[in-house]
């Protein structure tokens, strides 16, 4: 295992990290958001992707497992994710 890459992360890179991504549930919002993680991890594999509706059926949940390589991976990322139009969350 390599040691952290970045200065104050606990990770250990390359690591498996999930993120959740949180929207309205609507045609095409896991499409979107494999296709924005695919931009930044580009071995992320659409097959693994978690989907859960909330329990009214308004919102979908998806959970995307990727490879991460950096922390600065990670943070664009989630800066992608988060200014995607769909989303409303990203944890």
């Amino acid at each position: 295992m390599n040691a952290p890459a970045d200065t104050g992360s606990p990770l250990l890179f390359p690591t498996d990290f999930p993120i959740k991504v949180m929207g309205l549930r609507v045609d095409q919002f896991a499409q979107e958001i494999v296709a924005v993680v695919r931009e930044h991890a580009p071995d992320f594999d659409p097959a693994t992707l978690e989907l859960r509706a909330s329990s009214g059926g308004k919102y979908l949940s998806v959970t995307a497992t990727v490879r991460a390589t950096s922390r600065a991976q990670l943070d664009t990322l989630y800066r992608a994710l988060t200014r995607h139009p769909l989303v409303k969350v990203v944890l």
